[in-house]
């Protein structure tokens, strides 16, 4: 129920009093994680008035992700941050190799190596490379970016208590958690970006559908300056600790130097809470022996698969944890959520600028809920593999017979998750298939979706509408990705620049920001494989084509979504 239902006729003249006093703002972000302060920056990038209320106080504790993917790393790059990240305190020259063991001075079962950030280079298919910055280190450095927008602001210690909506915005009530003072918000849409657990979700009566709990796991972020040194193995990022029922716990370089977090990987069906004693025990249980360690946080958690039944309702919307629940084996829940926030900001944006449609904003769920269903599954299939490594028995007998199951288990480990960790098509092959702002004009095979859409490792740039628009190198040094961000960019074979004439006249008829680029490069024009790309602001294809349509005005109605 909405706090004004329960007014009375005295209390509702308060409100409506309350309500021309209102802060107001274009968009109210509810939730200052990874998702909120992107978003928060994003819009604040695109020139538009934002503010941001989180109830905690910025402050990360323990780093929930250390993962930073290249698609998240390109958007980092059109905000003007890579730097920031490259230059966070991780140590860039530990190594990044992922390690199956039964202890570290016990078996070492397998190994993919990988190399250290200093040591990495971008794949082809992008400017960027995925980063090892923990969220203790990435948020500070979105809190920079969003506060360094003018018009964006950022509010701790602020709980959302109820909102509702009308045809020409939202009004909210928050509360400051110290002083109980509340405050009305006035703002033309709302996003949800607060977790699992989302009060915006929850008073929208969305639900969400899935698996539901799959383990329940305990996190410890412990200081060991010397802990390499405790035992003989090459070093690594990840540890994965093989016990007779699978893989019950890792412990991952948090920091590269002294710092790890060990995560105790439980059942879904009991929560255990276990002490500091308890806890180290854990730790010289991996490790195979004692050692002095420091606890120097823990959190308790629950590892779920859920996708919201729906991305948001009228004015009000939701991203990230609170539209989609996923296992962190994959290293896709922030940066999916990232990818919602770029998704709606520019649809946002394009509406309060005047020339977005309807359709813009109701193609945001239409658009990333699949996404939410293809990452969730994969997530949960690592999972699965490190659940359901065969022979874990007998990896700790001497002799032929546990020779024979190390192998084995090492092979299972490393054949099941070597997808994990070279995902790239989950990061990069998101392509939208179903977008009713999308032109889809071609034939094709829905198996042939499917298959890619199922398929984690191999990406296969192109232009087919609703793909990311492919990253080739600009004469001039820059990225084709460089191009994109403010408005649409129609990328034009050079020696055919004239026939969009009729499409740029109706776009500027329209008010719909559209700029053309002429490709000359040889490269350029055979990514783009057709003679005009109209590419979205968040840089996926709007549509394709050799020749011109024989309505622009209708392109761009149904781009800008009307």
């Amino acid at each position: 129920m909405c706090i004004r239902d329960s007014l009375s006729d005295a209390q509702h003249q308060d409100w409506e009093a309350m309500e021309q006093q209102a802060v107001k703002t274009d968009v109210l972000v509810v939730g200052g994680g990874p998702v909120g302060l992107s978003l928060a920056g994003d819009l604040g990038w695109r020139g538009h008035a934002c503010v941001l209320i989180e109830q905690g106080d910025g402050v990360v504790r323990q780093a929930k992700m250390d993962g930073v993917g290249v698609r998240t790393m390109e958007f980092c790059r059109r905000w003007g941050i890579v730097g920031d990240v490259e230059g966070s305190d991780y140590n860039r020259a530990y190594p990044q190799d992922n390690v199956y063991l039964t202890t570290l001075d016990g078996y070492e079962l397998g190994r993919q190596p990988m190399p250290a950030m200093q040591d990495d280079r971008p794949p082809p298919e992008s400017p960027q490379k995925r980063e090892r910055c923990p969220q203790n280190m990435f948020d500070p450095i979105l809190q920079k970016f969003a506060r360094s927008r003018p018009g964006v602001s950022l509010r701790y210690g602020q709980r959302l208590l109820d909102f509702e909506q009308d045809a020409e915005g939202v009004t909210a009530t928050v509360e400051h958690a110290a002083t109980g003072v509340r405050t009305v918000y006035r703002a033309r849409y709302l996003v949800g970006c607060d977790g699992g657990r989302s009060t915006v979700r929850e008073r929208l009566g969305i639900g969400m559908q899935g698996k539901g709990v799959l383990t329940h796991t305990t996190n410890v972020i412990f200081r060991c300056a010397g802990f390499n040194a405790l035992h003989d193995k090459v070093p690594g990022y990840r540890y994965m600790f093989v016990g007779a029922q699978g893989v019950w716990a890792t412990i991952v370089a948090i920091n590269g130097n002294d710092q790890w977090r060990m995560s105790i990987i439980g059942t879904a069906d009991e929560r255990k809470v276990y002490g500091d004693d308890e806890l180290k025990a854990f730790a010289h249980r991996a490790v195979g022996r004692v050692f002095e360690l420091e606890i120097l946080s823990i959190l308790r958690w629950t590892r779920i698969e859920q996708v919201a039944d729906a991305y948001g309702r009228d004015r009000v919307f939701i991203a990230g944890d609170a539209c989609h629940l996923t296992s962190p084996t994959g290293g896709l829940g922030m940066n999916t959520g990232i990818g919602d926030a770029v998704d709606i900001s520019w649809k946002l944006s394009a509406c309060l600028e005047g020339w977005g449609g309807p359709a813009l904003l109701a193609s945001y769920g239409i658009e990333r809920r699949p996404i939410a269903h293809r990452i969730t599954r994969f997530s949960t299939s690592n999972l699965e593999v490190m659940q359901q490594v065969p022979h874990t028995a007998q990896v700790f007998e001497a002799g032929e017979a546990g020779d024979r199951a190390r192998a084995q288990v090492g092979q299972a480990l490393s054949d099941g998750l070597r997808k994990e960790w070279f995902s790239k098509n989950m990061h990069l092959g998101n392509r939208y298939t179903g977008s009713p702002v999308c032109v889809y004009d071609e034939p094709e095979s829905p198996e042939q979706i499917q298959a890619e859409f199922l398929d984690a490792v191999n990406y296969r740039p192109g232009t087919r509408p609703g793909a990311r628009a492919p990253h080739a190198w600009l004469e001039d040094g820059r990225s084709t990705l460089d191009l994109f961000g403010r408005g649409f960019v129609l990328m034009s074979d050079a020696a055919h620049t004239g026939e969009a004439a009729a499409l740029l006249a109706a776009a500027e008829a329209a008010g719909v920001p559209v700029r053309q680029h002429a490709m000359r490069e040889p490269e350029v024009i055979a990514a783009y494989q057709k003679r005009h790309v109209l590419v979205r602001p968040d840089g996926h294809v709007a549509w394709r084509g050799d020749a011109m349509p024989r309505d622009p005005a209708a392109l761009v109605k149904t781009v800008a979504g009307h």
